[in-house]
């Protein structure tokens, strides 16, 4: 009874002490913003990283979701003769939340965990030390310009994939119900609101710094060890899709009540 006391208690403390170093690293990247300390040539190749790079993946996934999404709905709305909102249910879902939750995890997998590879890979060969050594705080050249990066490109992802899944849907729609252009398409203004398209750009400026903040977090707190990065990098990830479901949960409660 005891042990199982104590293997609680440490967890409860493993999960504090995680989401306070979170919130430390979160704080200092924020005093660092705040004080216009930006470096701009890495932040934007942080942006290519993150943004252009992550592209091809999103763009994949969200096609076949579109599609998958769009062959169900046009099947049961053939069936009840509600054809012509099919293009308006895809677009509708795609904004408020396949658009936002399944680009945030695509670049959670493809850029999170090369953020807690590529500074627990630094952290093991002491080039952060040797950071600090030069009088550099490692979070103004090293975290600030991936978490701007994962706040402004993932929200621009996010719209993209909003539109790409869409036409995916369109696609299938178009193959197995023989819905138009203008059948698919046209329900979509009248119905769509801007606000359902601003909520999940919302979402996803949330799910950019999450991916940001965790994917460093991991990389600077990595123990030294080559092993670590390994594992640093399995937990940047599992992390991350973890507190985006969870987010993800708070804001649709909170922008969509």
């Amino acid at each position: 009874m005891l042990s199982a006391i104590a293997a609680l208690g440490g967890y409860v403390l493993k999960v504090l002490t995680f989401f306070g170093e979170m919130s430390e690293l979160h704080l200092r990247t924020l005093v660092h913003l705040s004080r216009g300390d930006v470096e701009l040539r890495p932040t934007v190749q942080q942006m290519a990283t993150v943004g252009v790079s992550s592209l091809p993946i999103v763009a994949v996934t969200m096609l076949f979701s579109g599609m998958v999404f769009s062959y169900h709905v046009a099947d049961q709305a053939s069936l009840l003769g509600a054809g012509a909102y099919v293009g308006w249910a895809v677009a509708e879902t795609m904004a408020r939340e396949l658009g936002p939750a399944l680009t945030a995890i695509v670049v959670a997998a493809r850029a999170g965990s090369a953020m807690a590879a590529e500074l627990g890979t630094m952290k093991v060969t002491e080039q952060i030390d040797a950071l600090r050594t030069m009088a550099t705080d490692p979070v103004q050249y090293l975290v600030v310009p991936r978490y701007l990066a994962g706040l402004i490109t993932v929200p621009m992802l996010a719209l993209l994939a909003d539109v790409i899944g869409t036409g995916g849907g369109f696609i299938m729609a178009n193959a197995t119900a023989g819905l138009s252009i203008d059948g698919y398409f046209g329900s979509i203004p009248g119905n769509l609101k801007a606000w359902t398209v601003a909520a999940g750009v919302i979402k996803s400026i949330f799910f950019g710094i999450i991916i940001a903040v965790v994917g460093c977090h991991q990389g600077l707190y990595t123990e030294k060890a080559s092993e670590e990065v390994g594992r640093a990098t399995t937990r940047a990830v599992v992390y991350c899709i973890m507190l985006i479901y969870a987010a993800n949960l708070a804001l649709t409660v909170v922008l969509f009540p």
